[in-house]
């Protein structure tokens, strides 16, 4: 569904950007955990179980899943939105004084 953003209030457009990127987000998260859950069974199955150590998939697990942490961060815990608002905020007091 393609909607005209251009004739919809500030408010809308911002939800919409939220939605955009929490769905993009939900995207990722999946992407994540199927690949990874593709080389946990690729190193299972390669015989390398019993060398020791830590298994490579961890590797990919932590390399990827900081970028996945970030993701999540700018998607759900602090939106630009908010960021702005609160900077906003910030320079109405500073004004004030």
């Amino acid at each position: 569904m393609n909607h005209d953003l251009q004739n919809t209030d500030p408010r809308e457009k911002e939800l919409w950007e939220t939605a955009r990127n929490r769905a993009s987000f939900k995207g990722h998260l999946m992407t994540y955990i199927l690949v990874n859950a593709l080389l946990w069974v690729l190193w299972f199955f390669s015989g390398s179980r019993g060398q020791g150590g830590l298994p490579w998939p961890a590797w990919s697990m932590l390399g990827w899943g900081i970028g996945l942490l970030s993701h999540y961060i700018s998607a759900y815990a602090y939106t630009k939105e908010d960021a702005v608002r609160r900077e906003y905020e910030r320079l109405k007091r500073d004004q004030s004084k």
